[in-house]
């Protein structure tokens, strides 16, 4: 069997084709493709090989961070593979239309059949990791929407009601994880609801007995595993400080794009923008990445911030060049270096 057979890369290919389409009709029509290719044509490669450096190293705090949540579990795998196991979250992520559902439970049963601790320790710690990211996002965008009021910039009214809705989504969302991990007969629920659900429409296949006795198990061991992490707020500083970073350099991926095209963007629009499309990217539409739909989006938050049509789409192009294509081709060669054969045999 090939790779493509064994995951969703074959089905994900016509998808991706035709958000491209829609994209590249959308440039056709609104911006003009000769403009676009002039201006990355005037690429500065030394800022635009920062912003791959920016990526990378993104990518390296936010393992720190997870492996310093593992440690206080008593999780112990070495740093490169749990580097290995961040970038097959990404491409899972990227491939499998279910944004960051898909990548968690991939690092959740690797790292978990890597570890040989309980799956409930590893989920507590990819819960822990998420909220961290919540937190800081909803902190940098508020922060950077009163800088603009203070500024007195005038924010379009379309971008005030994203970031409105983006901040309420946010804290809609802590409060739901919050409640999960406090709440235990409220989470019970939710994974009684769903193993039922599984029994039905295998029509008796799925042995729901069994799977509700393991999920019991791991609900017992995620809480006391939760606990574990809130009674020790000092191994919180670490990951906490590495999420920040990880934040930051995300942010600088799109400040060294726009300063390779020689145009100096504000790193509050950098913010702003960036929140906006990482919320609206986590809504699963069915499109792996979301490509042509984040293009568009991108590009025209962006133009409401006054910056070129020309240069807002040229930005976004070399930007999702980074954080989508170089992503999926790395994380591709991540799963292929684990083996995806044992990976897809062992989870059936």
């Amino acid at each position: 069997m090939t790779l493509e057979r064994r995951i969703p890369v074959k089905k994900a290919v016509p998808v991706i084709l035709i958000g491209l389409a829609v994209f590249v009709f959308y440039l056709y029509f609104f911006v003009g493709i000769p403009e676009i290719i002039s201006i990355i044509q005037r690429v500065d490669p030394t800022f635009y090989s920062l912003a791959i450096a920016a990526l990378l190293a993104g990518i390296f705090f936010h393992t720190l961070a997870w492996q310093y949540l593992l440690r206080p579990l008593s999780v112990k795998v070495p740093f490169k593979r749990t580097f290995l196991y961040i970038w097959v979250g990404i491409f899972f992520d990227l491939v499998v239309p279910v944004e960051s559902v898909s990548g968690e439970i991939s690092k959740a049963y690797l790292m978990t059949k890597d570890s040989g601790q309980e799956t409930g320790k590893v989920v507590a710690s990819i819960v822990s990791h998420r909220i961290l990211g919540m937190i800081i996002t909803l902190i940098t965008l508020i922060v950077s929407s009163v800088w603009i009021v203070i500024m007195k910039y005038r924010l379009p009214v379309e971008i005030f009601n994203l970031v409105l809705f983006v901040a309420s989504g946010t804290v809609i969302s802590l409060i739901f994880l919050f409640l999960l991990c406090i709440e235990e007969r409220i989470t019970w629920k939710i994974i009684n609801s769903v193993l039922n659900f599984a029994g039905f429409i295998s029509r008796g296949r799925f042995k729901t007995a069994s799977w509700r006795s393991k999920a019991k198990e791991a609900l017992d061991v995620f809480r006391q595993s939760m606990g574990t992490l809130s009674k020790s707020p000092r191994s919180l500083a670490q990951p906490v400080i590495f999420t920040i970073i990880s934040w930051f350099l995300s942010l600088f991926v799109s400040f060294f794009v726009f300063a390779a095209l020689g145009y100096q963007v504000s790193m509050t629009t950098v913010i702003i923008v960036y929140s906006i499309s990482l919320a609206l990217q986590s809504i699963p539409v069915g499109i792996p990445a979301e490509v042509g739909i984040m293009e568009i989006i991108m590009t025209t938050l962006y133009s409401m911030f006054a910056i070129p049509i020309g240069i807002s789409a040229a930005a976004t192009v070399l930007i999702r060049l980074l954080t989508v294509w170089l992503r999926m081709f790395v994380g591709l060669v991540a799963v292929q270096w684990i083996g995806i054969k044992a990976f897809t045999r062992n989870s059936r």
